[in-house]
């Protein structure tokens, strides 16, 4: 099966549409990493063939749960993943990848010229000195840190009401429990990522 098939039928599982163009702009992306993963160890999945379930499909599980949001923002954003993936499906959000590593900015900011992502910003910087003109409604982060830490350090980073949206693994029961005062759990969400053998969690917060 080609990479294009399998994210299709990944597609078709995640009820998500997309057209032969976004395909195309996924299948350049998938392209791109691999090839800059040589050099700059960009993720430690290695294979194509891998990176379809684990980066593509499992960002793009992201994008159903971010209706009635416009600005986004990707924390950590490493790779690309979720907000390459979710910029290319959702060219109506502005997405702003944050990563402090220049390595991983250098990339981004190739990916989002060669694929024409007009939709992405990219930034250097830390995320607690990160000051933006304008705050996001949607804040995002895949493996950036615990649910307590991530709060803190973006806490000046979400619009009124804006959500968090976290990509976890397992439920991350200690982590919710941890979480300090002000803060609101919404929902956790199980998330099924075709390819994928793994437990996905989507975990909504606002704050109170």
């Amino acid at each position: 099966m080609t990479h294009i098939a399998e994210l299709k039928q990944g597609l078709d599982t995640l009820a998500l549409t997309l057209n032969d163009d976004q395909l195309d702009l996924l299948g350049r992306y998938l392209a791109l990493l691999a090839k800059w993963n040589q050099t700059y160890n960009l993720t430690a999945i290695r294979q194509e063939e891998r990176m379809v379930s684990y980066h593509l499909l499992d960002s793009l599980s992201l994008v159903p749960h971010l209706a009635g949001g416009s600005r986004m923002l990707d924390v950590g954003s490493g790779g690309g993943m979720p907000g390459i993936p979710t910029a290319i499906a959702r060219p109506d959000m502005q997405v702003v990848l944050l990563d402090s590593n220049h390595k991983k900015t250098t990339f981004l900011r190739q990916v989002a010229a060669e694929l024409g992502l007009a939709n992405v910003q990219v930034v250097t910087d830390r995320v607690e000195a990160y000051q933006p003109e304008v705050k996001f409604d949607r804040i995002t982060s895949r493996a950036f840190s615990e649910l307590a830490e991530f709060v803190r350090l973006t806490r000046h980073l979400l619009a009124a009401g804006g959500q968090y949206v976290a990509m976890k693994g397992v439920y991350p029961y200690e982590e919710i429990a941890l979480l300090p005062q002000g803060v609101a759990v919404s929902e956790v969400l199980p998330v099924t990522v075709p390819g994928l053998d793994a437990e996905r969690h989507l975990v909504r917060m606002v704050l109170q």
